[in-house]
């Protein structure tokens, strides 16, 4: 079903003047610049744009709507608004804070809450999937059990977190594709300055403790190589030899025989 267009009203539409003044009044230091024309809203409601000259605004216009009444001659205004248009300078589109925050994108103070659905966490040793029990002297009494044994935390990483993680280890810096490694003398999984990770990771990563190496105090893999291997040799050096003595104050009497 079609809908009829809306008739522009005469009179809001002589309203040029008018119009620019309310635009004028609300404007201040923004300016108001020529008319751009007018278009109807509704019956007997019509909004005249106007030019933004001022230049931190490039492409925005001036939105004033005038009215008129049933039956009645005078036109009023009824809303003043500052509006962009197609080549207006816009502010970015606003993204959620949780699409926002990425990668080592954390600084001192700021927080980044889990989901409660983190595909990445599953329940931990405190109640396991049984964590969120209707029956909270149940669940008490496993919270007591756990916090004796410290074993607190509520949610550990799941398998797909684990995942996630080396594949994102395995592609860094701490990886074996790189410049490093490939001029290294030999592999982490060698190397004495490498201090293992518990459970599953052990069997591909480890925290470097070389205090020269450039991982040091972070994660590498065991195929990583840097040139500070514990196994690398000291440069082995010849004698040093004395300075030689000349003697000048003693005589052979054999050189005058």
């Amino acid at each position: 079903m079609s809908v009829a267009a809306v008739e522009l009203d005469q009179a809001c539409a002589q309203a040029i003047d008018q119009a620019k003044a309310a635009a004028v009044a609300r404007a201040g230091v923004l300016e108001v610049g020529e008319h751009l024309g007018v278009y109807a809203e509704d019956a007997r409601v019509a909004t005249h744009l106007f030019e933004c000259v001022h230049p931190g605004y490039p492409g925005w216009r001036w939105s004033v709507t005038v009215v008129r009444a049933s039956r009645a001659r005078v036109v009023t205004v009824s809303e003043v608004t500052l509006v962009p248009g197609t080549d207006a300078l816009l502010a970015p589109a606003w993204v959620p804070w949780s699409d926002r925050v990425g990668p080592k994108d954390l600084s001192p103070g700021v927080v980044a809450p889990s989901p409660i659905d983190d595909y990445r966490l599953e329940p931990g040793f405190t109640g396991g999937e049984n964590a969120a029990d209707p029956d909270p002297a149940e669940a008490s009494q496993v919270r007591a059990v756990v916090a004796e044994l410290g074993l607190g935390r509520e949610r550990v990483l799941s398998i797909d977190g684990r995942d996630e993680a080396a594949e994102r280890w395995l592609a860094g810096d701490g990886g074996p594709d790189n410049p490093m490694t490939s001029q290294a003398p030999g592999e982490c999984a060698t190397c004495g300055f490498l201090i293992p990770l518990a459970g599953g990771m052990s069997r591909l990563f480890g925290v470097c403790a070389n205090e020269l190496s450039p991982s040091d105090g972070s994660v590498v893999s065991l195929d990583h190589g840097c040139g500070g291997h514990s196994d690398v040799a000291e440069p082995s050096r010849g004698v040093d030899l004395s300075v030689p003595v000349w003697d000048t104050i003693s005589i052979d009497e054999g050189l005058f025989d």
